[in-house]
């Protein structure tokens, strides 16, 4: 049976303000990356996040970024690959600590944003983040673009990876992430993106913005958890899978 896992980027919430699609996104989704503080998330934040996640058997991973709480962490900081590194292994830190405490196991490591986009780009950069992975748990597992540095760094290091492909933005020919500030970036017809999502699994591409296919081979699919529509989007996606026969399943068991 095709399998596919869906992720969702939550716990994005801190001080007063929440995001109130966490609750229904945590029954919908498959695996679920957890903001470690840096661009969202504290400790109260985080710390509720991981018991809903843990309550639902949701599989847990941790979502570390840029120190940059004004910018939502999609910025891009002139961070050096040693200061990286140091990012890195203290969010994952932090968020192993919480998922710990509720007698759970941290399973993946998915960056984001702006250093999502660095390393899918910059060799230099994604190995730093291997390195924090490798020295935190070797058995943590990366989520990241395939066919990018993220991904073969991360394996030269001796850490499984992921393959994630997202059905809510805009892809470039070259594989690449359309920028967000650009038109036509983040995808939102509901509609829309279940129908690219199904071609993703299915049929194994996507079209680029040029109107060029794309090969993609998801072992996961990602919804912005921040997205208007994130939670319909999710809803129609496994209402669509599961009509077809495709099981929705963690890639990481």
């Amino acid at each position: 049976m095709t399998s596919i896992d869906l992720n969702a980027d939550l716990g994005e919430g801190f001080g007063r303000y929440r995001l109130d699609s966490d609750a229904d996104l945590l029954s919908l989704v498959s695996s679920a990356n957890i903001a470690c503080g840096f661009h969202a998330g504290d400790p109260l934040v985080i710390r509720e996040t991981v018991s809903r996640a843990v309550a639902r058997r949701v599989v847990i991973g941790a979502h570390p970024a840029y120190p940059d709480l004004m910018g939502f962490g999609r910025r891009d900081l002139a961070a050096t690959a040693e200061e990286i590194e140091a990012y890195v292994v203290y969010q994952i830190g932090a968020l192993a600590a919480f998922v710990s405490a509720h007698g759970a196991r941290l399973r993946y490591v998915k960056p984001h944003g702006a250093l999502y986009n660095r390393a899918a780009r910059d060799a230099e950069a994604a190995r730093a983040i291997a390195r924090a992975i490798r020295s935190v748990d070797p058995d943590l597992m990366l989520l990241g673009l395939d066919g990018t540095p993220m991904l073969t760094e991360a394996q030269a290091e001796g850490i499984e990876v992921a393959r994630e492909a997202f059905v809510d933005r805009a892809y470039r020919a070259d594989g690449q992430l359309v920028p967000r500030g650009q038109p036509g970036a983040v995808l939102e017809d509901v509609a829309t993106v279940v129908e690219r999502a199904v071609r993703m699994v299915t049929e194994r591409y996507v079209i680029a913005i040029d109107g060029t296919r794309r090969i993609v081979r998801p072992d996961s699919l990602c919804v912005h958890g921040d997205g208007p529509h994130a939670v319909a989007i999710v809803r129609a996606l496994r209402e669509r899978f599961e009509a077809a026969g495709i099981e929705i399943a963690p890639f990481a068991r």
